[in-house]
């Protein structure tokens, strides 16, 4: 059996190449998925598809829609996501990543560091599970295939 898994989470540094090698050096039978991590490419959408738009407002609009239509689309597919918090960036997309699979009843894992338990209270409780780190994000996948 395979299982897919969204990788919710920032895009600014290397932590789904992480996990991927380190589900595959365990023999993990996972297929990874998630948003675009071109950020140009995310914010160029909408216009790439649609064409030029009248301002800003309504460029981002446009890549919005689309957007979030890859996004349900995945999510809709996946067996279960991984929404990663991080001390970095500011955390928007993965909030509304991890809150949309939990509404579609997807079996989701919260990642994330001490400092942020308490901001993340209410989501960290409607999730399954909620951990620290993406090693222990794994282990609970790998219990899975017990």
């Amino acid at each position: 059996m395979e299982i897919t898994v969204y990788l919710a989470g920032q895009i600014h540094d290397n932590w789904r190449e992480e996990i991927k090698e380190k589900a595959k050096e365990r023999n993990l039978p996972i297929h990874f998925v998630g948003p675009q991590t071109n950020h140009d490419r995310s914010d160029d959408i909408g216009e790439a598809i649609l064409g030029e738009q009248p301002g800003p407002y309504y460029r981002d609009d446009a890549a919005s829609s689309i957007n979030n239509f890859r996004t349900e689309l995945l999510l809709q597919k996946s067996d279960a996501v991984i929404a990663l918090f991080g001390e970095k960036y500011k955390q928007w997309n993965t909030a509304m990543d991890a809150s949309t699979a939990i509404a579609m009843n997807k079996p989701t894992i919260i990642v994330r560091p001490p400092s942020l338990i308490h901001p993340l209270k209410e989501l960290s409780n409607k999730a399954n599970v909620t951990v620290e780190t993406v090693d222990q994000a794994l282990d609970v996948l790998a219990y899975v295939f017990e």
